[in-house]
């Protein structure tokens, strides 16, 4: 779980300076610096819960599996892509039309389906019955804040995109 952060970290890095080199722009009021915080803190405290709990059922194991599994597939098909436009942060290169391919055919923002689907899958496979629903839902909170910085941030590059043809 932690290896692949580590896999994801790097390429979020790699591909942030490339925005900023493009001359990406990155939007006031994001909550990056807390979630880079509370999304490794939320999985250590579903595996510690579940650490000083019984093993959950078999049926929870399974279903976690495969929500985690499912979780991690839909946020790599979202990362490859993105590719280079893919970061931990929002970084947005004005005057570059959205991407409309792969999971963003379907949905708006596929990699936040998908970190749901991780926390929903470890929860279930740990049997953190208490910090799983609230790692979910605060994690969830700041998932909505992110999603209206970066709608504010892609419906201004949008529109610059629209005005320079």
């Amino acid at each position: 779980m932690f290896g692949s952060l580590v896999v994801e970290a790097r390429r979020a890095s790699d591909n942030e300076h490339a925005q900023r080199r493009r001359g990406g722009i990155e939007p006031a009021g994001d909550v990056y610096r807390l979630m880079r915080i509370a999304y490794p803190a939320t999985f250590a405290a579903m595996i510690a819960e579940g650490l000083f709990r019984d093993p959950p059922p078999a049926a929870a194991i399974a279903a976690g599996v495969l929500v985690l599994a499912a979780g991690k597939a839909l946020k790599w098909w979202a990362i490859v892509t993105l590719g280079p436009r893919w970061t931990f942060r929002i970084v947005v290169v004005p005057n570059v039309p959205l991407i409309r391919g792969g999971p963003y055919r379907w949905l708006r923002h596929p990699n936040y389906v998908g970190v749901v689907g991780e926390l929903l899958g470890v929860a279930l496979i740990a049997g953190a019955w208490v910090s799983g629903p609230a790692a979910i839902a605060a994690f969830g909170a700041l998932l909505l804040k992110r999603i209206r910085v970066e709608e504010r941030m892609l419906a201004t590059a949008s529109r610059a995109s629209k005005t320079s043809k």
